[in-house]
């Protein structure tokens, strides 16, 4: 019996053992099952992705996509570059300025301190409309800046009023005497009508040149002295003629001029007040009533001239009201006197 009883557990074990086996092994089969069907959906979705894309790739985008897709990435113009934008601008609306720097005369920049790149004598204040050629003849290309803007067709006529200066050399011994070698005439405007360089009738001993401004090379050129003469005479007839000391002009020129018809800065009694009663010099009442700063240097009887006339037009309502006075108290006492002489 005892033989028996271990093939019976043996038996009994082995087939425990494939009863326990099969059940053993039914959950991982499950599993394998799963693991299976996952597998299968995973290659199916990635067979239907492949196959979505591939398709995609063969069927074009319909109209609202393109439509879509042109607003968000608009496609970049090829268009020609604005001329007009490269263009300056020829008025001053919507410019931008820049705060660091201020205008002057000329229309240049000048530096926040006050101090500019270029700067102008105060002459170029003196007369807004003498042209350039004038300013070179009077001064030489190589003289002071002046910057004017071109004259007007009624101010270039010689008009009623002129000023005149003279600029003189020496003659005789030691060059004491003097000699007109220049004439220059400016209109009420202050537009040169004249401007000689004259030839005197005497050698010259003394050409003055740190004061006259005359140098051989001018009078290598100049006209004849009875010529200027002429040419002088001719332009101040019947004018109204403002000079400084220009009794000293007509003297130099041989010419009379009617005292009625003369305007002496050097005379104007207010102006000999502001020197205390004696006789001021251009280059004083310049300064003091003009403020502004001449001869420095060589003169200029172009220079001159336009002066005398700016002093004369600053003050011409009184002075010629004072002259008016004492031609009517001059012509009172000549009727007195007449009535005099008749009883």
């Amino acid at each position: 019996m005892s033989p028996t009883q271990p093939k019976k557990a043996a038996s009994t074990k082995d087939a425990k053992g494939r009863k326990g086996g099969s059940t053993v092994n039914r959950p991982a089969t499950k599993k394998a099952a799963k693991v299976a069907i996952s597998t299968v959906q995973v290659v199916k979705k990635v067979e239907t992705s492949t196959v979505t894309s591939s398709t995609a790739a063969k069927v074009a985008p319909s109209s609202n996509w393109k439509s879509l897709q042109t607003k968000i990435n608009p496609a970049p113009r090829k268009t020609k570059p604005d001329v007009k934008a490269k263009q300056p601008r020829l008025s001053g609306e919507g410019v931008k300025h820049n705060d660091n720097t201020t205008g002057t005369l000329n229309g240049k920049a000048s530096k926040p301190d006050g101090s500019s790149e270029t700067q102008y004598d105060t002459t170029q204040l003196w007369f807004d409309d003498v042209s350039k050629g004038d300013l070179e003849k009077a001064y030489g290309k190589s003289g002071k800046k002046h910057e004017y803007n071109p004259t007007e067709s009624g101010k270039n006529k010689v008009g009623k009023y002129v000023g005149i200066d003279c600029e003189m050399v020496g003659v005789g011994p030691e060059g004491v005497e003097s000699a007109l070698a220049r004439v220059s005439i400016v209109n009420y405007h202050g537009v040169e009508i004249l401007d000689l360089y004259v030839r005197p009738q005497e050698r010259v001993t003394d050409f003055r040149t740190a004061v006259s401004g005359i140098t051989p090379r001018h009078l290598a050129t100049a006209v004849d002295f009875k010529e200027a003469q002429k040419r002088v005479a001719d332009v101040i007839k019947d004018k109204i003629v403002v000079g400084h000391a220009v009794y000293n002009d007509f003297k130099a020129l041989l010419l009379d001029h009617p005292q009625r018809l003369i305007r002496d800065t050097s005379r104007y009694k207010p102006f000999r007040a502001l020197m205390k009663g004696k006789t001021p010099s251009l280059k004083k009442l310049a300064h003091s009533l003009l403020g502004i700063k001449i001869q420095d240097g060589a003169h200029s009887s172009v220079e001159d001239a336009r002066v005398t006339v700016m002093l004369y037009k600053k003050h011409k309502e009184e002075w010629d009201s004072s002259i008016a006075v004492k031609a009517r108290r001059a012509a009172l006492k000549a009727t007195k006197g007449k009535k005099t002489a008749s009883t």
